[in-house]
């Protein structure tokens, strides 16, 4: 089978670039014995960004491109010469990716909108020259400051996909059928759980000439939010989702019971994601008549909105979608999004979870053994004691 392109989890090497050292330079000129201190100052390192760009829409480019470097600060020299600054790196990521370090899982940052630019990584301070070092009871200072050292961090990049409406349910509930009924996306749909492997994107059509986004996510089981199945590694594709659409197929036993599961499983993997709104939608109603719709009516939840659905006949599509339209339209949502600022609150990773995802990655660059030769190289403006003074 076929490598899919839609790869949204990566864990890179990233290091900064260390800063120059400073020079200790002694002015020396015809006629003038006693010149004074003029070394400059070291360049400093380079930092790393991370920087949202709407061109990409997965991290498959990272998956080749596992190492970035920063360039290292230029050393001073004499005449007062400062150093060259070290080259920064950009890591353009798509707009949704959210950094952790790999080794604590510690959250380090995220970008969500397009242009967004974080500093991932600050580069060393360059080092002083002796020329800075000059004072009235010191005037031929013969020391300088070297550069700040580099900093390293393995890194893990999420990709957590911007939608308005995230589809909710068990595996062969019919979200992906509902996606491709509503949009022009055409996602694998078959008569098998865990039909749908990764994550797609859907635009839905609205009156007016307005649309909106729709996710769909591969099924969640019970026990999801603890690792089982493939709920774990794609629930974070709907925490940024303004609304939640809950798929029951009507053919299920208890309709009100698999609802709560599903919400018992976004509360145990976020706690914030009960106060997105939510909608159910009871699929597969083709196989109902309307005496079976009436009586089912008693047993689903009233504290959201519930539409009758078929995905095949095409029964109550658009009332589904002026439902959505009017839920993502509300003055409730606007002010919740509002609150939040755009953002979710992201909690760090436990570190036994991100080394089992990673446990078949293996570095091909070998790090421990980057040592910089800049130390071994005898700077040419710095002179001997004696020499100066003949």
């Amino acid at each position: 089978m076929a490598e899919s392109n839609f790869v949204d989890y990566v864990k890179i090497y990233c290091r900064s670039g260390k800063g120059g050292r400073g020079s200790m330079h002694l002015h020396r000129a015809k006629y003038q014995p006693n010149g004074g201190p003029d070394g400059g100052d070291g360049g400093r390192g380079g930092n790393i960004y991370l920087r949202a760009n709407h061109n990409y829409w997965t991290l498959l480019h990272l998956r080749y491109d596992r190492h970035v470097f920063a360039g290292n600060g230029g050393n001073g020299s004499k005449c007062c010469s400062h150093g060259s600054d070290g080259e920064d790196r950009y890591i353009d990521v798509p707009p949704g990716t959210v950094a952790y370090d790999a080794e604590t899982g510690k959250y380090l940052c995220d970008v969500t909108e397009d242009g967004q630019v974080v500093m991932l990584l600050k580069g060393g301070r360059g080092g002083l020259g002796n020329w800075q070092f000059r004072t009235s009871t010191n005037q031929a200072p013969r020391y300088a400051q070297p550069g700040e050292p580099m900093q390293e961090m393995m890194v893990i990049l999420e990709l957590k996909l911007l939608a308005d409406v995230g589809l909710v349910g068990f595996p062969n509930a019919g979200k992906s059928t509902l996606v491709s009924a509503l949009s022009s996306a055409r996602p694998k749909i078959a008569n098998y759980p865990f039909t749908t492997m990764e994550p797609s994107l859907g635009v839905v059509a609205y009156r007016d000439n307005k649309s909106f986004v729709m996710a769909d996510i591969p099924g969640i089981i019970e026990g999801a939010s603890e690792g089982r199945g493939l709920g774990l590694r794609f629930l974070r594709h709907i925490e940024r989702n303004s609304l939640l659409l809950f798929i029951v197929p009507g053919d299920t036993d208890n309709i009100a019971k698999e609802y709560q599961i599903l919400l018992g499983e976004l509360s145990k993997f976020n706690p914030g994601m009960l106060d997105k709104h939510r909608v159910l939608a009871v699929t597969k109603c083709d196989l109902l008549d309307d005496e079976l719709m009436e009586m089912l009516r008693s047993e689903l939840p009233d504290d959201l909105p519930v539409v009758y659905i078929s995905a095949v006949t095409g029964f109550g599509l658009d009332k589904l979608k002026d439902i959505l339209w009017e839920e993502l339209n509300s003055e409730s949502n606007k002010l919740q999004s509002v609150s939040e600022g755009g953002s979710i609150v992201h909690r760090d990773r436990e570190v036994n979870v991100l080394a089992s995802d990673f446990a078949d990655w293996q570095a091909d660059f070998d790090t421990t053994g980057i040592e910089d030769d800049d130390d071994d190289v005898i700077d040419d403006d710095i002179y001997d004691i004696e020499d100066l003074e003949d």
